[in-house]
């Protein structure tokens, strides 16, 4: 019917045949040549957070590995530490590890464990299951199960043990006795003074 010139210098469009007209719709993109066609990544936000990535945990040597498991019922709550700038004086009870990297002039009873570091120094009576010195003890020690003595370890007094080891360098001065299977020092009619190093 209307027929369009053209002369006629109308940029208009003439309707499609179904109607509809031309809404603007922008061109379709070019598929992708990664062979996805779904939309684009966005961009790293600055401050986005990152992914975890586990990494390795280094070991401190003084530290328990993470392979190290207690006693069962054994916790972390009935650990004394006493710094190096620290000085203790007095009686500790109900302590399950006591560990002594500055001076202790104690009394200590009902503990499993002493440890006595490098720079620590323990004096007076202890009685404990285990004891571990690498520094300085003097006084009463019993150690019912195991008695340890480093390298560097100096221990002077009444020493009593279930059993002991001694590093090469340690040393060990005074009365010494091992403990039998009841607790109590073996007797077997002599005294056996240990003024030597091993």
């Amino acid at each position: 019917m209307f027929r369009r010139d053209k002369d006629d210098g109308d940029d208009k469009k003439a309707p499609d045949d179904d109607g509809d007209k031309d809404i603007g719709t922008p061109p379709l993109k070019p598929f992708s040549t990664r062979g996805t066609h779904g939309p684009a990544k966005p961009a790293a936000q600055p401050g986005a957070a990152r992914p975890n990535i586990p990494r390795q945990v280094s070991e401190i040597p003084s530290a328990p590995r993470r392979g190290d498991r207690g006693r069962p019922g054994q916790s972390e709550g009935n650990k004394l530490t006493v710094g190096r700038d620290i000085r203790l004086k007095g009686e500790i009870t109900a302590c399950d590890k006591l560990v002594v990297e500055g001076r202790v002039e104690a009394s200590l009873t009902d503990a499993r464990v002493i440890e006595v570091a490098p720079t620590g120094y323990y004096k007076g009576d202890a009685q404990v299951d285990e004891a571990d010195i690498s520094g300085r003890f003097e006084g009463q020690l019993m150690a019912r199960d195991k008695l340890t003595v480093r390298a560097e370890g100096r221990i002077s007094g009444s020493i009593r043990y279930g059993s002991i080891v001694i590093e090469s360098g340690g040393e060990v001065s005074g009365d010494m006795r091992t403990l039998d299977g009841t607790g109590e020092a073996a007797d077997d009619g002599k005294k056996k003074p240990a003024t030597g190093t091993s």
